[in-house]
């Protein structure tokens, strides 16, 4: 394996994408926005004039028949991958993913897969409001056939994506854009993350903090800020969340008896809900403490700065949510 280069996370999506459509013919892309000077955030710049507009396809604005189209496809053999700029309008696209996608290989005994890959990425904060701010991946995490992902690491967002694409059943990668300028250390050979496989960020004996995407490092500098305090953190990245790796989270809660979790979703019928459940129904006797879950209120998105900074789960939130576990004064 050659030796890993630094690389930010939108950089990482980029090279993922160009080296699937150089290995493998079935693969293209359709979306909006990708022909656009922004390339989607600069996670797809320049693919088009590399592969050509044939297999990197800027749709017209009508989600629904993108990607019933890219579904068609992946039951003909291709290997598509949808990109929906804002995870909210996805939603236009519910009949293909939920009602087709999901249920095809059920309907057919299996012996039909559909290898198509979900891209709706997450836009959070610059005063964009409730309509372009929406994380929705509960609503698809309870949904039978689909697979979810969300990578938190410019490693994991090129090794999930290409894991995606070769899985063979619909699968969600859920990037956010708030995680485009992570750095982090990127192979350049093709590799995958495995789907359904947590990791271990930070070893600590005292909680257990639970994050996915743009929350894992603010769970690792909340773990800091408590390490600072003689408390010690160990902090989970899902990397998957449907499946989730139940046994990397019961291990670590029956290390340690407590447990915080994070998810930059809404609060009720959440990721962190469904967390909490399987854990109190499935682990009970390792806890030693209530579970904490530290998500958004169950309100929209706020449009203004000021609101935003009180709505949007960071560090400090996370932080607090442990200090008040333990019964220990929080940071000023």
């Amino acid at each position: 394996m050659s030796e890993p280069r630094t690389l930010n996370y939108a950089a990482a999506i980029r090279e993922a994408f160009e080296q699937l459509l150089e290995h493998d013919p079935r693969v293209f892309v359709i979306g909006q926005g990708l022909w656009s000077p922004w390339y989607v955030g600069s996670s797809m710049t320049d693919i088009d004039k590399k592969f050509g507009r044939g297999r990197i396809i800027d749709s017209p604005v009508s989600e629904n028949a993108t990607t019933g189209a890219a579904v068609g496809a992946a039951l003909a053999g291709m290997r598509p991958i949808v990109v929906h700029p804002r995870m909210d309008f996805m939603l236009l696209a519910v009949d293909p993913i939920v009602n087709q996608a999901a249920n095809w290989s059920y309907m057919f005994g299996g012996k039909r897969g559909v290898p198509v890959v979900f891209r709706p990425i997450i836009n959070r904060g610059g005063e964009q409001a409730a309509q372009h701010s929406q994380a929705l991946q509960a609503l698809f995490m309870h949904v039978p056939g689909l697979k979810l992902v969300m990578p938190a690491t410019a490693h994991d967002a090129k090794g999930l994506l290409i894991a995606a694409v070769n899985d063979g059943n619909p699968v969600m990668y859920i990037d956010d854009r708030w995680l485009y300028a992570e750095q982090g250390q990127v192979p350049q050979e093709m590799y995958s993350t495995p789907i359904g496989q947590a990791a271990i960020r930070r070893a600590g004996g005292d909680v257990t903090v639970v994050a996915s995407s743009y929350l894992v490092p603010q769970a690792l500098k909340a773990a800091d800020d408590l390490a600072s305090r003689g408390i010690s953190a160990e902090v989970i990245d899902l990397r998957s969340i449907k499946p989730w790796d139940k046994a990397t989270v019961y291990g670590s809660v029956g290390r340690t008896g407590r447990l915080v979790i994070a998810d930059g979703g809404w609060r009720t019928c959440g990721v962190a809900a469904e967390i909490a459940a399987s854990v109190a129904e499935e682990a009970f006797d390792a806890l030693r403490a209530p579970i904490v879950r530290v998500t958004l209120p169950d309100t929209p998105a706020p449009m203004s700065k000021q609101l935003e900074d009180a709505y949007y789960v960071d560090a400090r939130q996370i932080g607090d949510a442990v200090a008040r576990l333990l019964g220990v004064a929080s940071a000023v």
